[in-house]
């Protein structure tokens, strides 16, 4: 009898690559590549309802104290990097669309234009506009 064949869990970021060699690591802890890297793996964080990563990858002087999943939480339906614009060594922003829904509603077309920073060679959410 042969072993089935592992479950390959999808990255939600929509890179077309499995969440164990996309964003899992970084989550686990390595370094983002880029800023464009760092908001996806957010946007999986906030699919997977990781509060500890957000509130790690968000910048010191912006940080919120805490971060609540409150209920009802929405189902993240995916995720369009509309631009990714280096600014310079250490800033950059990135600019997406990520749609939801809550409970039985209209889906919703969240836009956004984030700004990020490197600091010790980490990247760092740090606030957006949304449009």
């Amino acid at each position: 009898m042969s072993k089935p064949a592992p479950v390959v869990e999808p990255c939600p970021c929509g890179r077309g690559r499995a969440y164990a060699a996309c964003c899992g690591p970084l989550h686990a802890g390595a370094p983002a590549a880029d800023a464009e890297a760092l908001m996806r793996s957010r946007y999986v964080a906030y699919v997977r309802g990781d509060a500890d990563y957000l509130r790690a990858s968000w910048h010191a002087s912006t940080r919120p104290a805490a971060i609540d999943f409150e209920e009802p939480q929405p189902v993240w339906l995916g995720l369009d990097v509309k631009a990714h614009d280096v600014v310079d060594a250490a800033h950059a922003e990135v600019e997406f669309v990520a749609r939801y829904r809550v409970g039985g509603g209209s889906v919703v077309r969240m836009r956004e234009r984030s700004r990020f920073v490197r600091e010790d060679g980490r990247w760092f959410y740090v606030d957006g506009d949304l449009s």
